[in-house]
């Protein structure tokens, strides 16, 4: 059974990556009016990901023999000055989503819950890789600026991602 403690936690979490998902879904349309397609194609990819954490959580909570609460979601942002910007607050959205998987963590050592610990494994394993990216495209986009060239190049080269459905993978989460 999962502790009350820990079941309003998820469910808060489940909230938050919902939020997130709609976030990206705002940034990637941001992206498409500026007719940025590889950039958009790349946030929509976080945006599918972001709702599979979600559903991870959710299906996880009621796994547990919890209730899933799906929470109304905060209105998010839709505007933002540069290219450069959105990605840097995407860099700033993930170490918070860091900080919240690791205080869920702490919660279920404290909470002696090994079974839950077993699973945000995968979501702190994950946290390491949305970090990375988001510092790397961050890291890049400073080196070229406003590179007309540079940032047409980048936007073919993020057109490239593609989406992996993590609650289809066979992973315990």
């Amino acid at each position: 059974m999962l502790s009350k403690l820990l079941e309003k936690e998820i469910n808060d979490q489940i909230n938050y990556e919902f939020w997130s998902a709609q976030l990206y879904l705002s940034m990637s349309a941001h992206f498409s009016d500026l007719g940025l397609p590889g950039f958009a194609h790349w946030m929509y990819v976080q945006y599918q990901e972001e709702t599979t954490h979600a559903i991870k959580f959710f299906n996880y909570v009621i796994e547990r023999g919890g209730k899933a609460v799906v929470q109304p979601i905060k209105e998010v942002p839709t505007n933002w000055d540069s290219v450069l910007s959105v990605f840097e607050e995407t860099m700033e959205h993930e170490q918070k989503v860091t900080a919240r998987i690791n205080h869920l963590a702490d919660t279920a050592v404290a909470e002696k819950d090994h079974a839950t610990l077993s699973m945000l494994r995968w979501f702190i394993d994950e946290q390491v890789e949305e970090e990375a990216n988001a510092k790397a495209i961050v890291d890049t986009l400073k080196l070229v600026k406003d590179n007309g060239y540079a940032i047409y190049s980048l936007d073919k080269e993020l057109a490239a991602r593609v989406f992996v459905d993590s609650t289809q993978t066979g992973t315990n989460a």
